[in-house]
């Protein structure tokens, strides 16, 4: 079952998105890790990253070039370290 929380600006529960970051977990995938925590942080949104990376998940999701980033379950991005503007429009 999916994590909710309560957002009191808005006075309703919002679904936790769920972040998968797609790699070997070298340095690009690990900053690519952080910098989506960093990101929703500033927006003040609840987020889940995990870090994948066992080949036959990666291949699975479609990957073809990593690192790469799924949002609750839709590759948004794949091949490079993702800037602060692109992960905004992601979890948007």
């Amino acid at each position: 079952m999916p994590l909710t929380f309560y957002d009191a600006a808005f006075g309703r529960g919002k679904m936790m998105k769920q972040i998968n970051v797609y790699g070997s977990g070298c340095k690009n995938c690990v900053t690519t890790a952080e910098r989506l925590e960093q990101v929703a942080k500033e927006l003040g949104l609840a987020v889940s990253v995990t870090k994948v990376t066992d080949l036959e998940a990666i291949m699975t999701a479609g990957v073809m070039s990593t690192p790469a980033v799924g949002v609750d379950g839709v590759l948004k991005h794949s091949g490079s370290v993702p800037t602060e503007e692109q992960i905004k429009k992601m979890l948007e």
